[in-house]
């Protein structure tokens, strides 16, 4: 269920981020100072951090993480030194 909302949030926010309907004016001006697209496109960018965060705190795939692990410990020597000869 969580991955079906993720992927939904992804195509919604896909879908907004067409913005065809602020390119045409500057008015209303958001703050009295900063045009409307552009104040859109901040908030744009602050939704597809949150949903990126999210994306990565409930998708991210733990065998990813578990790989690297496994790589970094063969690599490894008894001594602390990988086989590089760099240390730790």
């Amino acid at each position: 269920m969580k991955k079906t909302l993720l992927v939904l949030a992804v195509v919604v926010l896909y879908a907004l981020h067409q913005d065809l309907w602020l390119w045409r004016t500057a008015r209303p001006l958001a703050f009295g100072f900063v045009p409307a697209g552009l104040f859109y496109h901040a908030c744009f960018s602050l939704a597809s951090a949150a949903l990126m965060a999210a994306l990565v705190r409930w998708a991210w795939p733990a065998r990813l993480e578990a790989e690297v692990e496994e790589a970094a410990e063969r690599r490894a020597a008894p001594d602390g030194r990988d086989r590089s000869g760099d240390t730790r």
